[in-house]
């Protein structure tokens, strides 16, 4: 079943973040993985407005997504987006 990452976090050091930014990207390519949402404008419709920035991933199966987030390129990177932002991720099936 499909798998999608979601992360939904403000930015706090914008240069930080754009170091970040190519080390996730080609970790997401190496596991296969497909941006569907990456920023941009996010209108809400019910409820509280969500974070300033969203960022979807997809992936085949939970499997995979497990193994991109766990993986040695994304580990390395993962520690540049938490200084740089605060947020959540999750682990949705679809």
């Amino acid at each position: 079943m499909t798998a999608y990452i979601i992360f939904q976090g403000d930015v706090t050091d914008p240069d930080g973040y754009e170091t970040y930014k190519p080390l996730a990207a080609q970790s997401v390519a190496e596991h296969d993985g497909r941006y569907l949402v990456r920023g941009g404008l996010c209108v809400p419709l019910e409820g509280a407005a969500p974070r300033s920035r969203t960022v979807i991933l997809e992936f085949d199966s939970t499997d995979a997504a497990t193994r991109w987030y766990e993986s040695a390129s994304y580990s390395s990177a993962r520690p540049i987006r938490q200084a740089a932002s605060e947020g959540s991720m999750y682990l949705v099936e679809g």
